[in-house]
């Protein structure tokens, strides 16, 4: 008995290490990707053609004193370098620097659009995490028969709508046919903007639900041609607990995997939905500064999508072992 309990606080102990190792490797390589994809958004703008000064003064044709006097504002007369320093260090306090269009702080009109995007990102995220999860797993629990392949062929041709598509014929439909649901901008208060929403995120949800729906059914199947879910059945266990415990719960390791990408695409594709539907949220707002060559927003909006997009994926392999043990397994073996 005592060896046995030397043997599992040894053990204990080695899992605790490995996943301290893990969890401090993932951030490190966290902070490392911030770092490079910072310095390829802040540098990219060098490329663009276009320049921020002829926006700032309208087209007008001012003295070399005026020209002088914006490009100091804006620190746009310091070496390249140097603005990379000093907007890296303002990020690090929270400061994006001032908008070119707006003449704002970059953080006070991110804030106010902020909101609208994520309450839509959401919205997508839970209607294709139901809508997905549930065509997936029935189309692999009806594998080869009628409704497998009519789940696949609905997926696949919702998943070659484009984004305009699907909200201009959610807008004929719903809005101006049936008259259901609105077809401009994001309402006010809390029920009214879920209510104004629920359009724009279907829209989303159309492109999305694919790749989850398929991933879903990949993996369930491959759980289903396990050995263990055999003996499991075998054992007399009811089809619904089979399914729970020993196929869908070893199946949602690769459904997870998915997120990151998810998540980013929703905010990059949310730009085309909140134009179409008149929402005033960080997609559109996006396009209209690349519109305007507002440079700090630009990096701002799209530091945040990387920054979204790598927290993400590292929260996903920070919890896997958790979801998954033989991820840890197989990561102790090596």
């Amino acid at each position: 008995m005592a060896l046995v309990s030397i043997r599992r606080t040894v053990w204990s102990t080695g899992g605790t290490a490995v996943a301290v190792r893990r969890v401090v490797g993932k951030l490190g390589s966290l902070l490392l990707t911030l770092f490079l994809a910072s310095l390829l958004v802040f540098f990219s703008r060098f490329l663009v053609p276009g320049d921020p000064v002829s926006f700032l003064l309208k087209g007008r044709k001012p003295s070399p004193e005026a020209v002088a006097d914006i490009t100091a504002e804006f620190g746009l007369n310091l070496p390249p370098w140097q603005q990379y320093f000093n907007w890296i260090i303002g990020v690090l306090h929270g400061d994006f620097g001032r908008s070119l269009q707006f003449r704002q702080d970059v953080s006070t009109v991110i804030g106010d659009r902020l909101p609208v995007t994520f309450g839509l990102v959401i919205m997508a995220g839970i209607m294709i995490a139901v809508i997905g999860l549930i065509s997936g797993v029935a189309a692999s629990l009806n594998r080869n028969r009628f409704w497998d392949k009519a789940i696949l062929t609905g997926l696949t041709v919702f998943g070659a709508i484009p984004s305009f598509v699907g909200s201009i014929v959610l807008i004929a439909v719903f809005a101006v046919q049936l008259h259901w649901f609105p077809s401009f901008g994001s309402g006010e208060g809390f029920f009214d903007t879920i209510y104004h929403l629920v359009l724009p995120s279907l829209a989303l949800t159309i492109v999305f639900v694919v790749l989850v729906g398929k991933v879903t059914r990949s993996s369930m199947v491959e759980q289903l041609d396990r050995e263990h879910v055999e003996v499991a059945t075998s054992r007399g266990l009811s089809r619904g607990s089979v399914v729970r415990r020993h196929v869908f719960r070893n199946a949602i390791g690769p459904i997870l995997t998915v997120s990151g990408p998810l998540v980013a695409g929703l905010l990059v594709a949310s730009s085309i939905v909140e134009a179409a539907f008149g929402i005033a949220g960080i997609g559109s707002l996006l396009v209209q500064s690349v519109d305007r060559l507002d440079f700090p927003v630009v990096q701002a909006v799209v530091l945040l999508v990387v920054t979204t997009f790598v927290a993400v994926n590292a929260i996903i392999d920070i919890l896997e072992p958790w979801i998954d043990p033989r991820s840890a397994a197989g990561a102790g073996a090596r």
